[in-house]
């Protein structure tokens, strides 16, 4: 699977789909971002595959919306895969989808919050399913390098112990995730989002390598747009600001 959008939401699977006039013209409307047209179209094929689009359909609306997106929406995401693992329990996309709207479902939460749902260990579980499975999959590879790194930021040494987490587990993945796709715009921004605001000042020659080839790289789809112009705004306040301030800067970012 090898397609050259966001990390987490590319629409390779529909590849695999019947054809159909629908499936194109969702594809077509996904690569746009028109997201609720290519919701209802996906609808017209209903397989796990359709399912686990509509939930990336949903999930890339949220990404591309500013702050936090409305918990409605990740709530509809989730049912979404949810319905793709019903039909196909081992279905690697609906486990991705499923993964990511459960890491956004905590985002706004405290540590204690978040602790209680163990929403954190199923995501991680999920995607190391996905890689078992497929280890070139490499938006499993790049979701679990932001996990690893979010989980050291929210929960300092400690936290990440309990929660099995480490940054030289998170560069593995992130190094095998930009080897198997190199022009993924998202694999670069939500590495380097992470990275930032988890420690600026440390990690800045890595921050701004990242969003440097973000930054440089020709987008394929409207998200790829989104995702590269979030990547110039971080970079600008990297040089620009101190870092403090752009650690903030990208913990309000998606």
């Amino acid at each position: 699977m090898q397609p050259r959008s966001l990390i987490l939401f590319a629409f390779a699977l529909l590849a695999a789909a019947p054809a159909s006039a629908d499936i194109e013209a969702a594809a077509e409307a996904f690569r746009a971002g028109r997201y609720d047209a290519a919701f209802e179209q996906a609808a017209s094929v209903p397989s796990a595959d359709s399912h686990a689009f509509r939930a990336r359909t949903l999930l890339a609306k949220a990404m591309c919306g500013e702050g936090d997106p409305p918990r409605s929406l990740i709530d509809q995401a989730l049912a979404e895969a949810e319905k793709a693992l019903k039909l196909d329990p081992e279905h690697e996309e609906g486990r991705l989808q499923k993964a990511i709207a459960l890491s956004l479902i905590l985002r706004p939460m405290s540590i204690k919050e978040a602790s209680k749902t163990g929403y954190g260990e199923l995501s991680k579980a999920l995607a190391e399913g996905v890689l078992q499975d497929d280890p070139a999959n490499f938006y499993a590879h790049g979701f679990l390098a932001v996990w690893h790194v979010e989980v050291e930021r929210r929960g300092g040494t400690i936290g990440a112990a309990i929660m099995g987490a480490s940054l030289k587990t998170a560069r593995r993945h992130y190094e095998e995730a930009v080897r198997l796709a190199p022009e993924d715009i998202g694999l670069r921004w939500q590495w380097a989002r992470a990275l930032a605001a988890l420690d600026a000042r440390k990690h800045r020659a890595e921050i701004e390598a990242a969003l440097q080839v973000a930054v440089a790289t020709d987008p394929a789809t409207d998200l790829d747009r989104v995702m590269q112009a979030r990547a110039a705004r971080l970079l600008e306040a990297v040089t620009r600001q101190k870092p403090r301030d752009v650690e903030r800067v990208a913990l309000a970012m998606l």
